[in-house]
């Protein structure tokens, strides 16, 4: 089974969105991950957006890649550019993706504005991660 890890900063938002996304559209054909080069915990307005379109990540914990090291990745998909640039020298055959997504959480304006970025993100985020495992998992 390929395994696949979603990589961003805080692990707290656009890479639990993915990794959300990819288990769903994967549907068991896959193990997916998903880690910061820090942690900044899950951020509760990803969790209401993802719970908007169905999906629960309520249960998705906030992880540091150093937790993962032990694993032999199929695919490592990097989520936002610092991530990109920041992330150790981390061994693996894997192929590596990336696509840089806006950080919802960085959003200003009042609350519906600041959701209203959290569904163009998560609709972006969506759109990648379906396509993702048509190409690759599928």
């Amino acid at each position: 089974m390929k395994k696949v890890l979603v990589l961003c900063t805080g692990n707290s938002c656009r890479s639990q969105i993915a990794e959300g996304y990819l288990k769903y559209f994967a549907a068991g054909k896959a193990e997916i991950y998903s880690a910061g080069v820090e942690t900044h915990g899950v951020n509760p307005k990803a969790i209401a957006t993802m719970k908007e379109d169905g999906i629960d990540i309520s249960g998705h914990t906030s992880n540091n890649i150093d937790e993962y090291r032990g694993i032999d990745f199929d695919y490592v998909i990097t989520v936002c550019d610092n991530a990109k640039e920041r992330c150790p020298y981390f061994p693996t055959t894997a192929q590596k993706f990336h696509q840089n997504f806006p950080d919802p959480a960085k959003a200003t304006g009042v609350e519906s504005e600041i959701m209203e970025q959290f569904r163009t993100v998560r609709e972006q985020i969506k759109q990648y991660s379906h396509n993702f495992i048509q190409q690759y998992i599928a």
